[in-house]
C-alpha cells in the first residue's frame, strides 16, 4: 500500500502542475502527430513496467499534445471546466471503482445518483416526480429521452416496440427545427426512426417558427432546443408545447445540452421560458455545471415509459426495491458519475450555478462588445454565452481565426452561418476571468493589426 500512496501522491502532484502550468501553456498544444506518435509508441511491451515511470513516462509523453481546455481561455465547442469538489470527486469515482449499474453493486452510488437527481430537477425547474438517468452526455441524453418518447407514441396507439420492434409497426411522425443538432439525427438514426423528413424552418437566431408546427393524429415526436450551438437563442417554447397539447399524441423532447441550465439563473431563465412543459430534456452536467467528462443527463416526465424502453431483468442481477439505475439509462456496467455532479452541486449551491452561468454569459457581453469595437460584426443577440461574429470577408475571417489559435493565446472555433463563415466563442468555464476575455481581445487586435 505504501507503493501505491507514492504512486497517488506522485499523480496528484502532476495533476497540480497541470492546473497551475495553465496561464502559462498555449491553448492548443504545439505537438504534432508523429511527435506524440513517437514519444507513445513502440513494440508491445515484453514484460511489466513499475506504475510509477509509467505514469511519469505518460505524463512526459502527452504533455506536449494535451489541449489547456480546463483554462479560462478556451471557448471552443461550449467545453466546460472543472469546478474543485467535481474533480477531486471523480478522482474518487475511479479510486473507488463502484459499479453504478445496481443498487446491490453500490448502495452509495445508488443513493448518490437520487440525491444529486432531486438537486438538479430542482436547480433546472423540472418536475420534482421526473425520472432522471446519468449518462456519457447529450448524444446519450438524446437517445435515452427519444427511446422513452418512442416507446410512450407507440404505447398510446396499442403497439409495444420493446416486444415486436419497428417492423409493421405505426409510423412516428419526427419533427425537428432547421438548426437542430446533429447529435438528434445521431440518436434518431440509432433508434431506427431515420432521418427526420419533417423540418421546421427557424428565424435568423436558429429559432423554431413555431406557426409553421401542423401536428396530425399519428404519433408524434417534435424535437425542440434549448440553447442553438452557434447563437444560444432557445425555441418558443410556450408556442410548441400548445401545438402538443392539442394533438392527440405528441411527446415533446428538448435538447437543453447548455441552454436549459438558464433555467437555472434568476436573470436568464427568461430566455428558456416555457421549458418545463416539455415531456424530455437532455442536458450535460460536462458544460455549464463543469463537472469532468463524460457525464450527460436525461430527465422524462413519464417514469413509466422512460423505464419501459431500459429495464432489464435477469436471473443473476439481483434488483432492488430502491434505485437501479440500469431502469433509467441505455448502460449495464458503467462509471458512478453521481459522485461528481454531487460534489459540484453541494460545493457551489443554487446561488453558485446561478453565478457561474451569468458571469460565463457577463464575460460573453463583454467579448462582443470588444469585438464590435475592433471591426467584427455580431451575428446574434448574445442572450446566453454563445458569441457569433465574422469580419469582412470569408478570407479575412478564416485567416484572423487561424492567427488567433496559432498564437496560442485562446482556442475557438469556425463555423458557417447564413452562407458565410464566422467565428464561435463559448464562454462556459468557471474559471474565464475578465483578464483572460481582455487577453483574447488583444489576440485579435493583433491579428487585426498584422492583417
Amino acid at each position: 500500500m505504501d507503493d501505491l500512496r507514492e504512486l497517488l501522491e506522485l499523480t496528484a502532484a502532476i495533476a497540480a502542475d497541470f492546473y497551475e502550468t495553465l496561464p502559462e501553456r498555449p491553448v492548443f498544444p504545439r505537438g504534432t502527430h508523429d511527435e506524440l506518435h513517437a514519444a507513445l509508441g513502440g513494440p508491445l511491451p515484453a514484460g511489466p513496467t513499475p506504475a510509477r515511470n509509467v505514469v511519469a513516462d505518460l505524463a512526459a509523453a502527452v504533455d506536449t499534445g494535451l489541449v489547456a481546455e480546463p483554462s479560462g481561455r478556451y471557448f471552443g465547442f461550449v467545453i466546460g471546466g472543472s469546478t474543485p469538489a467535481s474533480l477531486a470527486a471523480d478522482w474518487l469515482a475511479s479510486a473507488w471503482d463502484q459499479n453504478a449499474v445496481l443498487y446491490v453493486a453500490s448502495p452509495a452510488a445508488s443513493v448518490v445518483e437520487e440525491v444529486a437527481g432531486a438537486w438538479l430537477l430542482e436547480l433546472l425547474g423540472l418536475p420534482a416526480d421526473a425520472s432522471i438517468g446519468f449518462v456519457t452526455g447529450a448524444q446519450m441524453a438524446n437517445f435515452t429521452a427519444l427511446a422513452a418518447a418512442r416507446h410512450h407514441v407507440l404505447a398510446a396507439v396499442g403497439w409495444d416496440v420493446e416486444q415486436d420492434g419497428l417492423t409493421g409497426a405505426p409510423k412516428i411522425d419526427v419533427i425537428v427545427g432547421a438548426h437542430r443538432h446533429g447529435t438528434l439525427d445521431r440518436a434518431l438514426r440509432m433508434l431506427g426512426l431515420g432521418t427526420p423528413r419533417h423540418v421546421i424552418p427557424t428565424d435568423d437566431e436558429g429559432r423554431m417558427l413555431a406557426e409553421h408546427l401542423h401536428l396530425s393524429d399519428a404519433p408524434t415526436i417534435v424535437c425542440a432546443q434549448a440553447g442553438e450551438v452557434n447563437t444560444g437563442a432557445s425555441d418558443p417554447f410556450h408556442a410548441i408545447a400548445d401545438a402538443c397539447d392539442a394533438a392527440p399524441n405528441a411527446w415533446l423532447h428538448v435538447d437543453g445540452a447548455f441552454g436549459l441550465w438558464a433555467n437555472a439563473s434568476p436573470s436568464l431563465c427568461a430566455y428558456v421560458d416555457g421549458v418545463e412543459r416539455a415531456d424530455s430534456w437532455s442536458t450535460d452536467a460536462h458544460k455549464w455545471l463543469n463537472v469532468p467528462y463524460d457525464s450527460g443527463v436525461v430527465v422524462t416526465r413519464h417514469p413509466e415509459s422512460h423505464s419501459a424502453a431500459f429495464s432489464l431483468r435477469a436471473a443473476y442481477l439481483v434488483a432492488s426495491d430502491t434505485r437501479d439505475a440500469l431502469d433509467w439509462n441505455p448502460e449495464s456496467s458503467r462509471r458512478a458519475r453521481g459522485f461528481p455532479v454531487y460534489a459540484a452541486i453541494r460545493a457551489l449551491g443554487r446561488e453558485g450555478v446561478a453565478d457561474l452561468i451569468e458571469r460565463c454569459c457577463a464575460h460573453a457581453r463583454a467579448f462582443a462588445d470588444g469585438l464590435r469595437g475592433l471591426g467584427a460584426e455580431i451575428l446574434n443577440d448574445v442572450e446566453l454565452n454563445q458569441v457569433l461574429f465574422c469580419f469582412d470577408s470569408d478570407e479575412r475571417t478564416e485567416a484572423i481565426l487561424r492567427g488567433v489559435q496559432e498564437s496560442g493565446e485562446a482556442w475557438m472555433g469556425g463555423t458557417t452561418w447564413n452562407g458565410r463563415s464566422a467565428i464561435r466563442i463559448s464562454v462556459s468555464n468557471w474559471q474565464t476571468t475578465s483578464e483572460d476575455v481582455e487577453r483574447t481581445l488583444a489576440a485579435y487586435a493583433g491579428q487585426l493589426a498584422a492583417r
